[in-house]
């Protein structure tokens, strides 16, 4: 992992670090740890552009997953539903771009979560 700001936020399936926070964008990194996955989830108010930086991300878009590896960029329109998985050895690393309205958890509709937070 290369230099990251001091600003990280642990989560059960790894961390993030915010890049940049303004009005109507929000830029991190996500670090998932491998065996881990993010819930799956929906915005109503953002959507979510991902560029994969490192590892094997194994992503859900509604009914379908595939594999996603480094330089390949995934986009999440609002109101889709969406998981990251890291199911390899290393840790998946992506950089994440949200453009919306909102970015507060309030925005997160959990339908599934390994971690009890449905």
């Amino acid at each position: 992992m290369s230099d990251l700001p001091n600003n990280r936020t642990d989560r059960p399936w790894g961390s993030f670090f915010i890049l940049e926070d303004a009005s109507n964008t929000k830029v991190k990194r996500l670090v998932v740890n491998p065996g881990h996955r993010l819930s799956l989830q929906s915005h109503e108010h953002r959507d979510e552009h991902w560029v994969i930086v490192a590892g094997v991300a194994r992503v859900t878009l509604d009914e379908v997953t595939t594999e996603y590896r480094y330089g390949d960029h995934v986009f999440v329109r609002r109101g889709t539903r969406h998981r990251i998985a890291c199911t390899g050895s290393e840790p998946v690393e992506i950089i994440e771009i949200q453009t919306g309205d909102s970015f507060t958890e309030e925005d997160i509709v959990r339908y599934s979560d390994d971690y009890s937070r449905v």
